[in-house]
């Protein structure tokens, strides 16, 4: 543990600072010279993950706050303004919204592993118990955060749960309305949460100071759960622990990178990118991956109030595990039986991770009442019982005898926990939106797939003809400015060929001097203008559906392509459902409607829209659109073309994002391997 500090700096300045205020002392003792027990393995690193990934939130939130405006008519145009118009913008906001993820990939398996090696047990109570508050922390501010974005999924997430307040006897009604500002989620609401969101990191802070502070005192746990005796057993913090620690990070990194630069839409959800709409309710409305497993065990109680009751229960009782538990032995590695309950208590949360996502009906809500009294028996009936009825395995005298007794079983118990962890991802990050009755639609080779995709600037050109001569009609671009059609990654238009296209649109503007509104001829910097003057307009040309903005299409539509392709996925970077969807639903109507299928008057049959009926006729024909440069005047062409397009309307920084990927990588792994060789020569004499 650190004490007294008997750091002198050789600075006539820093000693004079020192003497007023010992801070570098304090620095030091904690950092530098505090011994650490020289048996750390790598689960180990995942403290300083979490530390670096805290920073990183609180960083790219303050910057990301600078330019968000939190109104429930302006917020979700605010996020899109901030991914295409500020500079690196989109990957400022894919930082943090992919690193609230890894925040709590890497803070399950930091509790996992004081779980596993008995790091609640005395004397590090009261570090345990700050954990668990800076757990709940973590999972209140990261909700705020997904409402913050203002889509679908954020409304109405936030809808459900701040719902649930309401269960609670007599001041439940007053929560809720506390927490709305009113007497539904709206702008209040936003505004609130944004407050509290970017308060309660520094709130985080706050506690994981504590939680270190603790930590000194009570000194570190080890994976043999003995406490050190002589200075055999420990090794400075720095630099050993510093540059173990700097290795783990930087293959953290390498999971961080990929899914911000090749996979950031792989951990959210497609109907986040459609606007907070009041009037329509999600067929399915999932939490972040995270809560699934608590989520599932709210829906597998039928009384509200008990299932809320149920789901805080399942994070309170962590904090009572020091109690609960109260054998002698502190590392499951030296408790056969011990060990094996805590991997089917895993199995169990995985489990429950995959339950939430899945709809509340049939064997889904039978197995989620099962493992829910699964999870509470592990804490309130398991533990208890094997700390009275196991008998462990002998414990070494010293840490420095359990190193040289070790053998080859850590490789196999690190395969196992890593293919939980692979498990918790297959488990939990499945699509959750069923298509309810539509047909999967197909997979295409896109150009812009995989790591090195990029856009085919002529199905780009094309695709764009198809929507001013077709789609306009209907829909709009309200995300887009015919600059943009000369930005680098784009359709490759020159200055000029951008004025002649803008000049082609009427575009209303006013009021002048005598104050009425007028048209001119559009230019760059003016967006895609409507084809409606409001939304009332849209409908009632429409048949009262009104068609949806095109801009954020690709992204906002998706479907479950199913197992193992889910996985094949994951490592081969596809996430073009989206692409693969719009491209089939263009191509999917059918004149002819199949036997047993009824389809509403006005409707108009497609086998991969959602239940087959939609409101929009066949938009494309053959021979509808010429191309300039001789391709096929197909449907299957135009759609392929204009799914391109409207790829390119939803990601314009698509290509700089891989290509700055690839430079990220290529210095991560450099980084990495220099780390590992480093840690190596380091630790050389301490093994």
């Amino acid at each position: 543990m650190s004490g007294p500090s008997d750091y002198q700096p050789s600075n006539p300045a820093l000693q004079w600072i020192e003497r007023r205020l010992p801070i570098m002392g304090l620095v030091h003792s904690s950092f530098v010279a505090y011994p650490t027990p020289r048996n750390l393995n790598y689960w180990w690193t995942f403290g300083a993950i979490l530390s670096f990934m805290l920073g990183m939130q609180i960083l790219t939130g303050v910057i990301l706050a600078m330019h968000y405006t939190p109104h429930a008519d302006l917020a979700f145009k605010s996020v899109e303004l901030i991914v295409r118009d500020v500079n690196y913008g989109w990957l400022l906001r894919n930082m943090h919204a992919v690193g609230a993820s890894m925040f709590f990939v890497a803070v399950y398996v930091h509790m996992f592993r004081g779980l596993y090696y008995g790091s609640y047990k005395e004397p590090r109570e009261v570090l345990w118990i700050l954990g668990v508050i800076i757990y709940l922390l973590m999972m209140a501010t990261g909700f705020m955060g997904y409402v913050l974005p203002w889509g679908q999924m954020s409304f109405w997430g936030a809808t459900v749960i701040t719902n649930l307040f309401s269960a609670i006897p007599y001041v439940g009604e007053s929560i809720v309305t506390l927490l709305w500002g009113g007497y539904s989620v709206g702008n209040p609401t936003l505004n609130r949460f944004f407050s509290l969101h970017y308060l309660l990191p520094f709130l985080i802070a706050g506690v994981v100071v504590l939680h270190v502070w603790a930590l000194h005192v009570a000194g570190q746990n080890n994976p043999d759960g003995v406490e050190p005796k002589t200075e055999k057993d420990t090794v400075p913090f720095t630099p050993h622990a510093t540059i173990k620690d700097g290795f783990g990070v930087a293959c953290f990194l390498l999971l961080y990178a990929w899914f911000i630069f090749y996979m950031p839409n792989y951990l959210g959800d497609a109907d986040n990118y459609i606007p907070a709409n009041p009037g329509v309710t999600p067929p399915h409305i999932v939490p972040e991956w995270y809560y699934l497993p608590f989520y599932a065990i709210l829906r597998s109680i039928p009384n509200k109030l008990a299932g809320v009751i149920g789901m805080f229960s399942a994070i309170i009782i962590l904090c009572f595990l020091p109690w609960l538990d109260n054998a002698k032995t502190r590392s499951s590695k030296y408790r056969p039986l011990a060990k094996q309950f805590f991997w089917i208590f895993v199995a169990v949360c995985i489990l429950l991770g995959y339950l939430g996502a899945q709809p509340p009906e049939g064997i889904y809500v039978i197995a989620g009442r099962v493992l829910t009294v699964c999870y509470f028996a592990y804490f309130l009936i398991v533990l208890p019982l094997l700390s009275r009825i196991e008998t462990p395995r002998p414990v070494p005298n010293s840490i420095s005898e359990a190193i040289l007794a070790k053998g080859g079983k850590a490789a196999a118990s690190i395969a196992v926990a890593l293919a939980a962890a692979g498990a918790l991802f297959v488990g939990t990050l499945q699509d959750a939106r069923a298509e309810e009755g539509g047909t999967k639609p197909p997979g295409n080779n896109w150009s812009f797939a995989g790591p090195f995709g990029k856009y085919d600037r002529g199905a780009l050109q094309r695709g764009l003809k198809v929507y001013k001569e077709v789609c306009s009609n209907c829909h709009g671009l309200s995300y887009i400015a015919f600059r943009n059609l000369g930005d680098a990654g784009g359709p490759g238009y020159s200055v000029a060929q951008v004025a002649a296209f803008a000049s082609d649109y009427k575009i209303k503007d006013g009021p002048n001097d005598q104050g009425e509104m007028f048209e001119r001829a559009g230019r760059a910097a003016d967006y895609f203008p409507s084809p409606f003057p409001n939304e009332q307009a849209a409908r009632a040309a429409n048949g009262g559906a009104a068609p949806p903005d095109l801009s954020l299409i690709t992204k906002a539509r998706s479907y479950g392509r199913g197992f193992p392709l889910f996985l094949v996925d994951f490592f081969s970077q596809y996430q073009e459902q989206g692409p693969d969807y719009v491209a089939a639903v263009l191509q999917g109507f059918e004149e002819k409607v199949p036997e047993g299928v009824t389809i509403p008057e006005g409707s108009y049959y497609n086998k991969y829209f959602p239940g087959h009926a939609i409101k929009m006729p066949k938009p494309l024909s053959d021979g509808q659109v010429t191309f300039d440069d001789g391709s096929p005047a197909t449907v299957a062409q135009y759609a392929k073309d204009v799914t391109t397009f409207l790829m390119w309307t939803a990601e314009p920084h698509m290509e700089a994002r891989k290509r700055l990927g690839f430079q990220v990588f290529i210095f991560l792994i450099i980084f990495a391997f220099l780390m590992y060789f480093t840690k190596k020569k380091v630790w050389a004499d301490s093994h």
